[in-house]
């Protein structure tokens, strides 16, 4: 695979570009080597979920579109990030029990340090943020069959 691949998607901030991201994360993925059903392609399905319902909801419509970037580098590294153009960052919420949200960046939190990844919260030139989440890149080995067995 080449040193460092790359891909995008600008979505407008409506609900139904969250499922958009979410596919188009998982496409990427597999064409990348990482199969769309494995415990690390739902993780990083969450993830994106998750970061996108932020940039829809929290952006209170001053974010028109979000970004979602991929990077893949020398087979090691995956970062995903998510960029919307509200100069506001995200604020940890007590997680009260009746609370309906403001729950999702406590599970990307989670999510990435179970996966021993990074966070990143950066400011962008434009005046909007970039939420990024850095993993190991675990691409499952292809199945080896057992002595007396066929590949079909």
């Amino acid at each position: 695979m080449a040193d460092h691949l790359e891909a995008s998607v600008t979505l407008p901030s409506d609900p139904a570009s969250v499922s958009a991201a979410r596919a188009y994360v998982v496409t990427t993925l597999a064409e990348w080597g990482l199969p769309a059903d494995t415990d690390a392609a739902e993780t990083i399905r969450l993830i994106v979920s998750e970061l996108a319902t932020n940039a829809v909801q929290h952006t209170f419509g001053q974010s028109p579109t979000f970004t979602v970037d991929l990077e893949l580098d020398r087979d090691e590294r995956l970062r995903i990030g998510v960029t919307d153009s509200h100069p506001r960052f995200p604020k940890r919420l007590p997680a009260a029990v009746q609370q309906d949200n403001g729950r999702g960046l406590v599970i990307i939190r989670w999510l990435t340090a179970e996966h021993g990844g990074k966070l990143r919260i950066r400011p962008t030139r434009e005046g909007g943020k970039t939420i990024s989440v850095e993993l190991p890149w675990t691409v499952p080995a292809e199945p080896v069959p057992m002595a007396g067995q066929r590949e079909p």
